[in-house]
């Protein structure tokens, strides 16, 4: 017959939920396992379980973490491309990691095309009136990080900037596609320190924001994006998240950075 011991001390909710994220830690493959066995057990979702225990950001945080990351990535595009205000931010990062499954995404990078893309991207952009915006498609979609990010260095060397290329030959949404793909192949760690930065400068925070990158990076590159914020910004980002969050919201996501290490 099992057994209940009583903890000499009673623990507190953050404690509760903290030791939770650590049994979860490191298995997001067993969520979905542990979601199975609790409804088998007691008959109810634990998505909306917790839906019904929990509130406001760290509610948001811990939902959108649950799921497999390709059914969450799934729902916060269609979030980001449906409603009044169209965050096409949110929906190119994540887009990007799919649109990458058809392209070579290994290391080694073919220079002569990488220069061959970067004349292309000239001739279809500086170099004559008006821009060939099917040149700069075909490119940046057909093309992978570690490639597209020897193509920006090629045209650096033999014309200039890529980046200010494309801001005084495109505009708006595709202007803003193109630099967020460029971004993220030449340096994904720096271009989400930044993201999180002005998420939490100002007044106020865009916890929409730093969810969403905390949630989908923690399990990819967080300790690239943590050493970027410290360099750029002169102070961890466990030290701006605990500044700029509270109570159960705080502790989660400070769970999901781990320690700093210094």
């Amino acid at each position: 017959m099992a057994t209940l011991t009583i903890p000499p001390v009673l623990t507190s909710p953050r404690d509760d939920a903290t030791q939770l994220y650590r049994a979860f830690k490191g298995m997001q493959h067993s969520v979905k396992l542990i979601a199975q066995e609790y409804r088998a057990m007691y008959s109810e979702d634990l998505s909306k379980r917790l839906a019904s225990e929990l509130r406001g950001d760290v509610e948001r945080a811990i939902l959108l973490w649950m799921p497999d990351p390709a059914v969450r990535d799934a729902t916060i595009v269609r979030q980001a491309l449906s409603g009044d205000f169209i965050n096409l931010k949110a929906a190119t990062e994540l887009l990007l990691a799919y649109v990458s499954a058809v392209r070579y995404e290994g290391p080694e990078v073919d220079r002569a095309m990488a220069e061959h893309d970067a004349k292309s991207l000239y001739k279809a952009g500086e170099k004559k009136l008006g821009t060939d915006e099917k040149t700069f498609i075909r490119i940046f979609s057909e093309r992978g990080r570690p490639h597209l990010a020897a193509v920006a260095s090629a045209y650096h060397s033999m014309y200039g900037s890529l980046k200010k290329a494309i801001k005084s030959e495109t505009s708006g949404n595709f202007e803003f596609g193109l630099l967020t793909i460029l971004q993220c192949a030449e340096n994904p760690g720096k271009y989400f320190a930044k993201v999180l930065h002005k998420a939490m400068e100002g007044m106020g925070t865009d916890d929409s924001t730093l969810t969403r990158v905390i949630v989908t990076r923690t399990e990819i590159d967080m300790q690239y994006i943590k050493a970027e914020y410290q360099k750029k910004y002169g102070k961890t980002l466990n030290d701006a998240i605990h500044s700029e969050t509270s109570s159960h919201y705080r502790t989660f996501l400070l769970s999901l950075l781990g320690a700093t290490h210094r």
